[in-house]
């Protein structure tokens, strides 16, 4: 009898592996969304970084075109202050 309440709280293996199996197809289904998320976070931050570095770059143009357009309008003024009358 003693035997047999021993034995009785025992789990088999196909016991184990039938309850252990939906846990597991659930996990491997996470997985494959983790990877396609951390994929397309990925694809996201690489186009983000290229985008970042873009507006940098026209930045860096905005800041030289404003340059120019200073540079011009002082001219302008400086025409206009001797009289002359800029070209159209």
């Amino acid at each position: 009898m003693a035997a047999a309440t021993v034995l009785g709280g025992c789990a088999t293996k196909s016991y184990v592996r039938e309850q252990v199996a939906p846990v597991a197809q659930r996990v491997d289904a996470i997985e494959t969304q983790l990877q396609a998320t951390d994929s397309t976070a990925k694809q996201a931050l690489a186009e983000a970084q290229a985008a970042s570095g873009m507006a940098q770059q026209n930045g860096q143009r905005l800041d030289q075109l404003n340059g120019r357009v200073d540079g011009v309008e002082q001219r302008m003024m400086q025409q206009e202050s001797r009289g002359k009358r800029p070209r159209h």
